[in-house]
């Protein structure tokens, strides 16, 4: 029989996670992948390295570049000063969110300012991936970890819909949804910090997803893994497939809309795990980010039409700097090819004019 045992996690609330069931038909690879996840997760998590972070940079600069990322709001964080900064998670596999922040935050504030991000404990299974990340500021995502980091005065990161909310389908594209998970509540209770809500609008415009898959990633097994979605997207350029397969990602006009703190330090005490006090948090946050969510998606309903528009705009425009800083003999090249454009349309016109005042 399975045995059933909890985990509270900042990507959710208590999740179930079965272990010991031989029915699955990928027991053995998950149990040894639930092995390999365990032991990266005990390593020392704390390696952020702001000299990584710099040479790094340009490829984070590269990212938001490609989504033309715009950023409002950015005086509610508070500096100098600890804060969990809540945001809405899309994008499905290759999510940008995290990249996002990161850019703003080392151009605002520099590397060396503290800013850890609660990650995945599964992508810390991935070779040579999982130093990457922990030099970049990422962190197995757990309430010791987080209070450590805000005990440190950093800013903390976090995406409560994890896997659910990231590939949420193509229809529920403009929706917040944590999937009614509270874990980072009792957090930013318990230690008393604000509540940063961080809302992202198009970037789950840039790839289209078709289904959660949570049946299949139950039939599969990987809920072991406190994995509960096994997800299909439309592949560019293969078309169905899941969404672990690398597919490129739209253009698509990203806009990221830091909200007025929240304070809910009133809540301090043993209240914090109260049923109605999560729930009143819960729906204070999430009523927030869906009414910024909806304003953006009303002032800017196509996200991929407008960053193509824009990236048109900026070839046009790169264009005619470049013939504007051209060498002087090139630039007269030109001039003197214009002049004979002009003429020659100037002498077809009076050519025309002619043929038509010749007598029938």
């Amino acid at each position: 029989m399975a045995r059933d045992t909890k985990r509270e996690g900042m990507h959710g609330m208590n999740r179930q996670v079965r272990t010991g069931d031989g029915s699955a038909p990928a027991a053995p690879f998950m149990d040894s992948l639930g092995a390999l996840v365990r032991t990266e997760v005990r390593e020392r998590p704390f390696q952020r390295d702001p000299a990584f972070i710099e040479q790094i940079l340009p490829l984070v600069k590269a990212i938001n570049l490609y989504y033309g990322t715009e950023f409002r709001g950015w005086q509610h964080v508070p500096r100098d000063a600890p804060c969990l900064i809540v945001g809405n998670h899309s994008g499905g596999s290759e999510s940008a969110d995290f990249w996002f922040l990161l850019h703003k935050w080392v151009a605002e504030r520099g590397a060396t300012a503290p800013l850890y991000g609660l990650t995945y404990d599964l992508l810390f299974a991935a070779p040579v991936l999982n130093q990457a990340m922990r030099r970049l500021g990422l962190i197995p995502a757990s309430h010791a970890n987080a209070r450590k980091a805000l005990a440190a005065g950093a800013a903390v990161s976090v995406f409560p819909g994890g896997d659910y909310e990231v590939f949420r389908p193509w229809a529920e594209r403009n929706r917040i949804d944590f999937g009614s998970r509270t874990g980072f509540i009792k957090l930013a209770i318990a230690e008393g910090v604000p509540v940063v809500p961080m809302t992202i609008h198009g970037a789950h415009q840039s790839t289209l997803v078709l289904t959660r898959g949570r049946g299949l990633a139950h039939a599969a097994g990987i809920d072991r893994l406190h994995v509960k979605v096994f997800p299909f997207i439309w592949n560019i350029p293969f078309g169905p497939a899941p969404a672990f397969v690398p597919s490129i990602h739209l253009p698509a006009k990203v806009i990221v809309d830091f909200g007025t703190p929240l304070d809910w330090s009133r809540y301090h005490g043993t209240s914090a795990h109260h049923p109605a006090v999560l729930h009143a948090c819960y729906e204070e946050i999430t009523t927030a980010m869906q009414g910024t969510l909806d304003r953006l998606a009303r002032e800017d309903p196509h996200p991929i039409l407008r960053r193509l528009r824009e990236i048109e705009r900026g070839t046009i425009r790169g264009l005619q700097e470049l013939l504007t800083a051209a060498p002087p003999q090139l630039r007269s090249r030109r001039q003197r090819s214009h002049r004979r454009s002009l003429h020659s349309r100037s002498d077809s016109a009076r050519s025309g004019h002619t043929r038509r005042t010749l007598p029938a």
